[in-house]
């Protein structure tokens, strides 16, 4: 869908006038801007702390006008009243699509902690009112979520995780202490191990979920724990800390045969499947894969495009598989130039031995 995007970007003095304007926008501003016409609101700090943008989508350019004509002066006086100095504004506009959606669904981005992703998967209907029913996936972090809940006036049914490390779940006792008891999913091997706090159904592989009329799976993807499972549907899969864009996560727990052909069960996923992975390790990566093939073109050129995102603080998820087919190391073990940068490290007879040699030079890159 394609929409009227008003953008506010405040930079702001000092880290504690940035938090403060923050709170101010969170607790109440962004829900007048949506009372007064606008579908949906986005606050994003950039990572120097102090640059903080908010995104407003309205249904059209018309509607933006209105705003602009009938509520928009009320509104910035009161933040200049509340701010009178220590926040400079500037405002762009244009048309442009605003967040990943799919057939009525949409994936909210959260960032926390220095690097991880904890996501908000919901539906979205243009023009409608009230509170939307979402799933959490992999809150490490509470208050975060929280916040993000109330700007995108969510109201969470679940709370999916990938797998059971504190960077990852550790979010869960408060945001149902917070929000009320939740169906808390994970793998039946994290809930057998009791790994995952308040765990309350443990997955199969090829467990199917019905979500809000859609249909997802549980993917079973041990390697980097051996209770790894990747959330995949509607053209989308949560992949935890399995697959990376441009990388993949250490093994912790499996075999590195193990966690090779868990990375082939995403591999076969349709290619156009958009990826929301655990952390923002993107550019890393990517440096990685040049180091291992020199001469892939399309690693140089996603390279320079994540890092002009990331240079302006935007994420760089989602990715595709495609992106991943043509620039991801460890999806490319059956590629020459890898294989041969895996031999000149040692044995490597195999894929498997390939990409077990990758992961060990990843690991002291």
């Amino acid at each position: 869908m394609s929409a009227y995007c008003y953008t506010v970007v405040a930079e702001a003095e000092t880290r504690e006038i940035a938090e403060a304007f923050e709170a101010w926008l969170v607790e109440g501003h962004v829900e007048d801007v949506i009372e007064a016409g606008a579908l949906e609101a986005e606050v994003i700090r950039r990572d120097d702390g102090l640059t903080l943008e908010t995104r407003y989508v309205f249904p059209s350019r018309e509607a933006f006008e209105v705003y602009e004509r009938e509520q928009a002066p009320r509104l910035r006086a009161e933040g200049l009243a509340r701010f009178p100095s220590g926040v400079r504004f500037t405002r762009t506009t244009g048309t442009s699509r605003f967040a990943t959606r799919v057939d009525g669904l949409r994936v909210e981005i959260v960032p926390y902690a220095r690097d991880n992703y904890a996501y908000l998967l919901h539906t979205f209907h243009p023009g409608a009112r009230g509170k939307r029913p979402c799933v959490i996936v992999d809150p490490g972090e509470a208050k975060p979520v929280l916040a993000a809940l109330v700007v995108h006036q969510l109201e969470p049914v679940a709370i999916w995780c990938t797998h059971h490390h504190p960077d990852h779940v550790a979010g869960v006792p408060e945001l149902i202490a917070a929000l009320g008891s939740l169906p808390v999913l994970g793998s039946q091997h994290d809930l057998d191990a009791h790994r995952i706090p308040q765990q309350s159904r443990g997955l199969h592989d090829g467990d199917e979920l019905e979500l809000f009329g859609h249909t997802f799976h549980a993917v079973a993807v041990p390697g980097h724990t051996l209770g790894a499972i990747a959330y995949v549907g509607e053209g989308m899969a949560f992949t935890g800390d399995t697959l990376f864009l441009g990388g993949c996560g250490r093994v912790f727990e499996g075999t590195m045969a193990m966690m090779h052909a868990s990375l082939a069960r995403l591999s076969a996923l349709d290619p156009d499947t958009r990826l929301y992975v655990g952390h923002e390790y993107t550019e890393s990566n990517l440096r990685f894969a040049a180091h291992v093939e020199p001469e892939n073109d399309a690693v140089r050129t996603r390279l320079a495009e994540v890092h002009a995102r990331r240079a302006v603080g935007r994420p760089s998820v989602p990715g595709t598989l495609r992106e991943e087919h043509a620039t991801n190391p460890f999806l490319r073990s059956h590629v020459e130039g890898v294989a041969t940068f895996a031999r000149a490290r040692g044995s490597a007879p195999n894929e498997v031995e390939v990409f077990a040699q990758i992961r060990e030079a990843k690991n002291a890159f």
